[in-house]
């Protein structure tokens, strides 16, 4: 009896010999094996695929730069914002202010030409408005002057009343009018007009380049 027949087993059971006998994987297991790695090979190459397709719909380039139809967009670096330069603006003391009253309240026309004063404008005229504008002008005022005031002495004046409206005339003098309307109360406050004015003459950097 063999040493590999266990005991109390014999005749058709009996194992003779010598050598173990061999165990051979199924063939069916190695077919399932390969086929699972070539799905996972076309899996991945179709996800690949579909991530391309994404990339070239949405803009976005292999590299991560922006695309515009297909094609990697030509996006330089944005330039570094500018000061644009600003006109040169005249001083108070360079604009000389008619101030009138188109309302019914007696004595706006001098105290406000008094704190113009004080700020820096030289006084013209004051008195009552002209018939044009006596008792038609609404809001805090209006600002009238011939077309070059629109360049510089609208917007200087401007800060010190905040509201006012401009309207030109065929004057050929630089002269200003400040014409005070029905919603007026006093000038803007000294400490905010100054603040304004500041600002107005202060740079304003240019808008940066976008890709």
């Amino acid at each position: 009896m063999s040493m590999l027949t266990p005991p109390g087993m014999g005749g058709k059971y009996r194992i003779t010999g010598d050598k173990y006998p061999r165990m051979r994987r199924p063939r069916h297991r190695r077919r399932i094996v390969l086929a699972a790695g070539a799905a996972v090979v076309v899996l991945g190459a179709a996800g690949w695929g579909t991530l391309q397709l994404i990339d070239v719909f949405s803009g976005g380039g292999a590299d991560g730069t922006k695309t515009t139809a297909g094609r990697a967009a030509d996006c330089k670096p944005a330039p570094k914002a500018t000061v644009a330069p600003v006109a040169a603006l005249p001083k108070p003391t360079q604009i000389t202010v008619n101030v009138y009253n188109a309302t019914p309240r007696s004595g706006l026309a001098k105290s406000t030409a008094d704190e113009l004063k004080k700020r820096g404008f030289v006084i013209g005229k004051v008195g009552n408005a002209p018939a044009a504008y006596d008792k038609k002008v609404p809001g805090t005022g209006m600002l009238l002057g011939a077309p070059g005031a629109t360049k510089g002495a609208f917007s200087v004046l401007g800060t010190q009343l905040k509201g006012a409206t401009t309207k030109t005339d065929a004057r050929a003098t630089a002269d200003v009018d400040l014409i005070i309307g029905t919603a007026f109360k006093a000038l803007d406050a000294k400490t905010t007009a100054d603040a304004a004015l500041v600002a107005l003459n202060k740079p304003k950097p240019a808008p940066a380049g976008r890709c």
